[in-house]
């Protein structure tokens, strides 16, 4: 099965199709060229989507990735980055294994086509020279026979006719012998230029185009095998990537099911618990007892200190149900006292770390200067360790701020954990908070609506709703009586008290103490008979009267 022997007359045809091969192979090329541009496309794309769904760095964002679920999410996310990866790999290894390498290829198959065609064509144009040479030599001899043939039958003529001279007839007779030598000598050139022909011929068809169409064929086979190869590169490429993309899949399958809903729900507790007790009972309040009142004893006075007047139908209480709802605007407390226990203690440990770490980078910063030092005393060629000496005493400044700032909020932290597991005044205090908020509030709109004869007036329960947001929390502190002094205190820092129920001090003031720390961490202060509140204990300096002490 030779294309010598079975197409030798068809070297047209098979230039063609060898042609058709190359292009084959170069739209080959481009469709693996194409492939590789997508892959690169899509892994950028996968990446730049992990990319954007990435936590930002020091952001709320990033807080939320303390729970499984959004850990399993960000697990996803960077598995897809290293499935990004294999599509690059895919990339780079089809462009190196079979698109350069294809390419070097087809420029080498070109040459090699050119020169076999190149043979052909040369081989084509011998034999074909050749053939017109034995045409031009079978002419020459025809030509000469008949030349002959025509001298010869001039010297019968003349031979015959009587008429003619002896010496014409002999010159027509030598003309004649003439041509005949002529003719034999183009039959024996002829004859010569027929056999080198043929064995030319019989070279040419069984042998130089055999050989030339055999290497075509055999390149046109390497071709087709090469094209082979690299479809099977094409799928091994792909396939090697499938145990690696398998193994991604697999981490978010793993990270799936590493969500664990216990423990998110125990985060939430974590990072919401205030560390208040829910709020007590409310007490039962007898509203028939006004009615049993004489006018006097329904008076506005006596009826706000009672705390036991009758609310109009259908009015709302003003009080709120959870303490330290109100929202704290601006930055709070640098002791964080404007939260509640839990978080405090949170946001303090948080604190602490922080100013650990940064201990930390200033020892670390230390002990390398330090054996820069050392290495400088040992060689002052390498550099003046006296020059080490500033930047020491620097970082040992900073190093004792940082731990005198770390003590201040350990000591808050202290106060804070040794404080939490016990129930105190202050969270029996919030507990008691919706109670004395929705009856004092209640009271008061029943009481700045009530007339003197214990009627209600419009116009006043207006003006009284007006005035309960103001008061609602104050109305905490409407006891019996006023709470005596039991004794004075004096403010370290200043507190912005901009939550319910405290008060706000200044740096240096002096103020009464009516209640003092039970505990909680808190202190019950007065400035004068409409101001007091409570403020931070570790924010005051206590001085007790002994009389208060003693009892």
């Amino acid at each position: 099965m030779s294309w010598g022997t079975e197409l030798w007359d068809q070297f047209d045809n098979l230039e063609k199709h060898t042609q058709w091969g190359i292009d084959i192979l170069e739209k080959y090329i481009k469709f693996v060229k194409e492939r590789t541009e997508i892959e690169i496309s899509y892994a950028k794309q996968l990446r730049n989507l992990s990319k954007k769904y990435q936590p930002k760095k020091n952001s709320k964002e990033e807080e939320e990735y303390k729970y499984t679920s959004c850990k399993a999410f960000l697990t996803t996310l960077n598995e897809m980055n290293d499935y990004a990866g294999q599509h690059e790999v895919v990339s780079e290894n089809m462009t190196s294994q079979i698109t350069a390498e294809l390419t070097r290829f087809v420029q080498e198959l070109k040459q090699e086509r050119k020169s076999h065609f190149h043979d052909g064509r040369k081989a084509q144009q011998y034999i074909e020279n050749f053939w017109k040479q034995l045409e031009a030599s079978k002419r020459r001899f025809e030509r000469d026979c008949k030349e002959a043939d025509r001298a010869q039958q001039y010297f019968e003529k003349m031979d015959a006719d009587i008429n003619v001279t002896k010496a014409d007839v002999e010159k027509a007779r030598q003309q004649a012998q003439i041509r005949h030598q002529m003719a034999d000598d183009s039959k024996g050139e002829y004859s010569s230029i027929l056999q080198k022909f043929n064995h030319e011929q019989r070279e040419h068809y069984h042998t130089q185009i055999p050989n030339i169409f055999q290497k075509i064929q055999e390149m046109e086979e390497r071709r087709i095998v090469r094209i082979g190869e690299c479809m099977k590169t094409y799928a091994e490429v792909d396939r090697q990537v499938i145990p690696i993309i398998g193994k991604c899949l697999d981490g978010i399958t793993k990270a799936a099911e590493s969500i664990d809903q216990k423990n998110d729900s125990q985060l939430v507790i974590e990072a919401f618990k205030s560390g208040f007790e829910p709020p007590g009972d409310i007490d039962f309040e007898d509203f028939t007892q006004p009615m049993k009142r004489t006018v006097s004893e329904s008076s506005l006075s006596n009826s706000r200190w009672d705390g036991k007047s009758e609310p109009r139908p259908g009015s709302k209480s003003k009080g709120k149900l959870w303490p330290f709802i109100k929202k704290n605007k601006g930055g709070g407390p640098e002791d964080f006292s404007n939260l509640p226990p839990e978080q405090r203690r949170k946001k303090l440990q948080q604190k602490v770390d922080e100013l650990n770490k940064d201990i930390q980078k200033e020892m670390d910063q230390r002990d390398a200067l330090t054996k820069m030092k050392d290495v400088y005393i040992k060689n002052p060629q390498m550099g003046d360790a006296a020059s080490v000496d500033h930047k020491l005493a620097e970082l040992g400044q900073n190093m004792e701020k940082l731990r005198l700032e770390a003590q201040k909020f350990e000591g808050w932290l202290a106060e804070v954990e040794g404080r939490l597991p016990v129930r105190t005044e202050q969270t029996r205090r919030q507990s008691g908070m919706y109670d004395t908020q929705n009856t004092s509030a209640v009271n008061n709109c029943a009481q700045d609506r009530e007339s003197p004869d214990g009627s209600y007036t419009e116009e006043q329960s207006q003006e009284s709703e007006m005035k309960v947001p103001v008061t609602e929390f104050d109305d905490e502190f409407d006891d019996e009586e006023p709470l005596p002094t039991i004794g004075t205190c004096k403010a370290l820092y200043t507190f912005e008290g901009q939550n319910e129920g405290t008060i706000s001090v200044t740096e240096g003031e002096m103020l009464y103490v009516i209640e003092e720390d039970k505990g909680d961490g808190w202190t019950r202060i007065r400035r004068n008979e409409d101001e007091e509140g409570y403020v931070p204990t570790s924010y005051v300096e206590v001085y007790l009267d002994k009389n208060a002490k003693d009892s």
